[in-house]
């Protein structure tokens, strides 16, 4: 940063100075806690005489722990894309109606745990359902390591509960597939062809005030190499959506091919395991007991409200861990 011209290119600037703001914060964050913990030594022999004291020691450790396991996570963090931006999507699988109102739960969770984190949260995209739920939406999470952290919701996530759409009400499984994709500028290596967009407008649907709905505002853009689709229809013009449904089809190609670099890399290992991050992943079952349970580290968790309000800390940073682990 001190180097004569930094400056004059101010994407690379500014890029460079937020790297160097996120190494400060972790150094300064480590030095404190090494500070903190030479000190529980001398605390430690004190409360051994006082009580008062052992109170206080109680405090000190759990918050050196609560910061040693923030500190922690951030070290499983080491994928080109882990420390940016995300887009995720939902969509509605097997299961009708059930599913789409499936889907908006898994959407509504995922986006209440960004918040939780503190995370900017904008959303793109939103297809409803015919009778109730949706059939898809996507959005944008910004935020140190968004990327990394929302890797680890890739995969179809499996409801089990009595059907509130069922007259009978009998007992239905549903699925909601989540994707995850970086969030890259403009600047990124993808190379897209004007000629393998296929672009479609229509009538933005849902909240968005009397422009949004009376004008063919909304954006769908094909790309018929990948056969990936996209759309936007948050903003009020038409050529707005347009850019941020290329910026999320570059996203999207972007995590294509580290998909395809995943795969090849399992090849070269000789490994079976599944690289295409559409395997189940995840089981919430409300009947006939209560349970949410991740499949791959086989986590499991009682309170299913509190997992479906949000919070999903505990179930990512055991996916995290295993997979740093390998």
């Amino acid at each position: 940063m001190g180097e004569a011209g930094f400056w004059d290119d101010q994407e690379r600037a500014t890029r460079v100075g937020a790297e160097h703001a996120r190494a400060t914060r972790k150094l300064s964050t480590f030095r404190e806690l090494s500070a903190d913990v030479e000190d529980l030594e001398g605390l430690a022999e004190l409360a051994a005489e006082d009580e008062e004291m052992a109170a206080e020691l109680a405090g000190q450790v759990a918050s050196v722990e609560a910061r040693l396991a923030a500190l922690e996570e951030e070290r499983l963090f080491s994928g080109r894309y882990d420390g940016g931006d995300a887009l995720v999507t939902v969509n509605a699988g097997a299961g009708g109606t059930d599913a789409q109102d499936w889907a908006e739960m898994v959407l509504r969770m995922e986006m209440r745990w960004a918040e939780k984190r503190g995370f900017k949260v904008e959303l793109l995209e939103v297809s409803p359902g015919e009778e109730a739920g949706i059939k898809s939406a996507t959005f944008r999470v910004s935020g140190e390591n968004a990327y990394g952290l929302y890797s680890a919701e890739k995969g179809v996530h499996r409801l089990v509960r009595l059907s509130p759409f069922d007259a009978a009400n009998r007992r239905q499984t549903s699925f909601a597939g989540v994707e995850v994709a970086p969030a890259v500028d403009d600047t990124a290596d993808v190379q897209i062809d004007d000629e393998d967009l296929q672009v479609d407008t229509y009538r933005a649907s849902g909240a968005g005030g009397q422009h949004v709905n009376k004008t063919d505002s909304a954006v769908r853009i094909t790309h018929r190499p990948s056969g990936i689709v996209v759309q936007c229809q948050n903003e009020r013009s038409q050529s707005a959506n347009k850019q941020t449904a290329l910026a999320m089809l570059r996203s999207k190609l972007v995590e294509l091919e580290e998909r395809r670099r995943a795969e090849e890399i399992a090849r070269e290992k000789g490994e079976a395991q599944d690289v295409n991050f559409g395997s189940q992943i995840r089981n919430y079952v409300l009947h006939p007991y209560k349970q949410v349970k991740d499949l791959r580290t086989n986590l499991e968790v009682g309170d299913v409200q509190r997992v479906l309000d949000g919070d999903l800390d505990d179930l990512v940073r055991a996916y995290l861990l295993q997979e740093a682990r390998r």
